[in-house]
């Protein structure tokens, strides 16, 4: 299911919100009911930092949560009560910006520190490798993954394809959303029952979107 929303005006969904197969994570004031309905899955509200843009500042999957090291002790006993969680500390510490990410896989910004990589695979249980799309190093601003499809942003490389199709063993499609953003990471947060997708998001796109993550599959 597909549902257009916005969080407090603003159309960037993923900005604020993180989700798994499992759980989605939004800022306190949001009402949960449209991510339930259309996600299938649990809601969480909290902070990081005290800062509303969640999606921004973490990465998930089924396997746990690794979170941007100003989360505070609070935030982080709230999140333990749904899901594993590993802050990671590095100088690139806006990891749901930094990261793409399934069940299969995780594509990092290539500046991030061998130490914080190997916390990720570990905390995720995933293959980690380094990269780009459109040769854009915040990779989870320009992309969504779940574990039936990618999408992503329309200049990326038929090299960079490749590399993410292998990673995440899932198709990879191109899209844009909220009129024309290539930066799909910011504007969505998904998984492979349904997403929430910024209200400014076309018709055409919405479409593109559904084809790319493979819901008319079901």
């Amino acid at each position: 299911m597909l549902k257009k929303y916005a969080i407090e005006s603003h159309p960037y969904i993923g900005v604020f919100s993180a989700g798994s197969e499992d759980l989605v994570v939004i800022p306190p004031v949001e009402e949960k009911e449209v991510f339930e309905e259309a996600l299938g899955c649990s809601v969480v509200k909290t902070t990081i930092g005290g800062t509303r843009v969640n999606g921004s500042l973490m990465g998930m999957n089924s396997k746990g949560a690794v979170v941007s090291d100003i989360i505070e002790d609070r935030e982080i006993e709230n999140l333990l009560e749904h899901v594993n969680v590993t802050v990671v500390p590095d100088a690139q510490n806006a990891l749901g910006n930094n990261i793409l990410l399934n069940d299969h896989g995780a594509l990092i910004h290539p500046d991030i520190e061998d130490e914080a990589m190997e916390a990720i695979s570990s905390e995720l249980e995933v293959e980690v490798k380094r990269g780009t799309i459109a040769g854009i190093k915040m990779v989870g601003s320009v992309g969504v993954a779940t574990n039936k499809g990618v999408i992503c942003h329309p200049h990326v490389s038929e090299k960079e394809i490749e590399k993410l199709e292998k990673l995440f063993g899932v198709p990879v499609s191109k899209s844009t959303a909220n009129h024309g953003s290539g930066w799909i990471g910011t504007c969505l947060v998904a998984n492979t029952t349904g997403a929430v997708i910024g209200n400014l998001t076309t018709p055409i796109e919405m479409g593109r979107i559904e084809e790319g993550l493979r819901y008319l599959e079901d």
